[in-house]
């Protein structure tokens, strides 16, 4: 697999869409909370959502949502999806907010999914100014080298 298409992949992972729908399908695969069953059809999805916050959703409006053929949800809705992902109600709007709304969700699924934990987070915010930028120059070599080596 060349560089390029592990980079479209990753980047699947690494942001949270732009549309409604991607953004909706986006949590579903990557931000389905670690105390609820995966849910393996829309109605699944939906009766989690439910169950959890108490608003009433269908498989149907889950399956508009995801498709795109539900663009206009209530605020309700909007409000339920984003208490059960744990995003704020923001993330799910247009425009530079929502973006780096999004962008901070996916920080913390690739955080989460590469094993990072509170602790080692905590110690990053501990260090000096000089000490962070260290870590971060020492973080973009690797990522160099790894490019280069996948060419």
């Amino acid at each position: 697999m060349n560089a390029n298409k592990r980079a479209d992949q990753r980047g699947d992972q690494d942001r949270a869409g732009r549309t409604l729908a991607e953004k909706v399908e986006w949590l579903i695969q990557h931000m389905w909370p670690a105390d609820a069953s995966p849910p393996k059809t829309n109605a699944d999805a939906a009766a989690a959502i439910t169950a959890a916050t108490g608003e009433e959703l269908s498989s149907t409006a889950i399956w508009k949502l995801r498709t795109g053929r539900g663009d206009n949800p209530t605020l309700k809705t909007l409000t339920a999806l984003a208490r059960f992902f744990g995003v704020p109600v923001g993330f799910f709007g247009e425009g530079e907010e929502a973006e780096s709304l999004g962008d901070q969700a996916a920080l913390l699924v690739m955080l989460r999914e590469k094993g990072v934990t509170r602790a080692a987070l905590r110690s990053l915010g501990d260090l000096s100014s000089e000490g962070r930028q260290m870590i971060t120059d020492m973080i973009e070599s690797v990522a160099r080298m790894e490019r280069q080596r996948a060419e």
